[in-house]
C-alpha cells in the first residue's frame, strides 16, 4: 500500500509495489496485471496517478501493453556487465540459461576496407564472414556477424562455429584472448533483422561493434551484433575521478 504521507511521490510507490510483486512471482511473466481502475481503488488514488506508474514501467520494460486486452508482465531483461571480455556462451552459462547457435553464413569473403583496417591485414584479405543467431533457452537474442583472418586460423571449420569462437581460440587454438574495443548505438530493426529474431520491424534494437585483440595486441576478431532491446541490457559501474 501506499504511503501518502512519504516524501517519495505516490506513482514511484505504486512502481516499487508492482515491482515487488512481480519479484515475488505474485505476477508471472505474461500475466495481465489488474486494470488501472482496479489499481486505482486498491491503492485509494487517482487513476492518472496509477496510469503514471504503469507507463514509467512500460518504458523501463517491466510491463507491456497490448491494445484492445491490458497491461502484462514483460520477460526480464537479460542484465550483461560492460566490465570483462566473455563471449555469449559464457555470458548465458553464468545464468544458468542454454546457449546456442543457428548458423546462417560461413564463408571465405575478401575483406571489406573497414575490416581489413581493423584487423590490420592487407586490403581485401581472406578473412571469414560467420553469421549466426544466438539464442537463449531456445528464444532469439541476438544477430551476430563474425570476421576473423583466414591466414590467423586456417583450419577454422563450420564445428568449431556452432560452439563458442573464443573457446575455440583459447583451448584449441591456444591463444590467450586480452581486450576488446566496443561500441554501442541504438537503432531499430528493419525487416531482415525483425525476421530473425522474432520482433515487429521498427522494434528498438541494440547495434554493438566489437574489435578484439589477442594478449599480445594482435587483432583477431571484429563483430557486429543486433540485439533485441526487450530482452537485453547493458549495464556499467562507474566512478568519478
Amino acid at each position: 500500500m501506499v504511503d501518502k504521507q512519504s516524501p517519495l511521490p505516490i506513482y514511484y510507490q505504486i512502481e516499487e509495489d508492482l515491482k515487488q510483486r512481480i519479484k515475488n512471482k505474485e505476477f508471472k511473466t505474461f500475466d495481465m496485471i489488474p486494470s488501472e481502475r482496479e489499481l486505482s481503488e486498491t491503492f485509494e488514488v487517482s487513476r492518472m496517478t496509477v496510469r503514471q506508474a504503469i507507463t514509467n514501467l512500460v518504458n523501463e520494460g517491466v510491463l507491456y501493453r497490448e491494445k484492445g486486452r491490458g497491461t502484462f508482465v514483460a520477460e526480464e531483461k537479460i542484465e550483461q556487465p560492460l566490465q570483462g571480455l566473455t563471449s555469449f556462451t559464457e555470458d548465458m552459462k553464468t545464468r544458468g540459461m542454454e546457449a546456442s547457435s543457428k548458423l546462417l553464413t560461413f564463408e571465405k569473403v575478401s575483406a571489406p576496407y573497414d575490416i581489413s583496417r581493423k584487423l590490420e591485414t592487407k586490403e581485401e584479405a581472406s578473412v571469414y564472414k560467420i553469421q549466426r543467431i544466438r539464442y537463449a533457452d531456445k528464444k532469439p537474442m541476438a544477430i551476430e556477424t563474425n570476421f576473423l583472418s583466414v591466414d590467423m586460423f586456417p583450419d577454422l571449420n563450420e564445428q568449431a562455429v556452432h560452439g563458442s569462437l573464443y573457446s575455440y581460440i583459447e583451448k584449441m587454438k591456444k591463444q590467450a584472448i586480452g581486450k576488446a574495443h566496443q561500441v554501442i548505438e541504438a537503432t531499430t530493426a528493419d525487416e531482415n533483422q525483425a525476421a530473425l529474431l522474432d520482433i515487429p520491424v521498427g522494434s528498438a534494437i541494440l547495434s554493438i561493434e566489437r574489435h578484439s585483440c589477442l594478449a599480445d595486441g594482435t587483432p583477431f576478431e571484429v563483430v557486429k551484433s543486433s540485439y533485441r532491446a526487450d530482452r537485453y541490457k547493458f549495464i556499467s559501474d562507474i566512478y568519478r575521478m
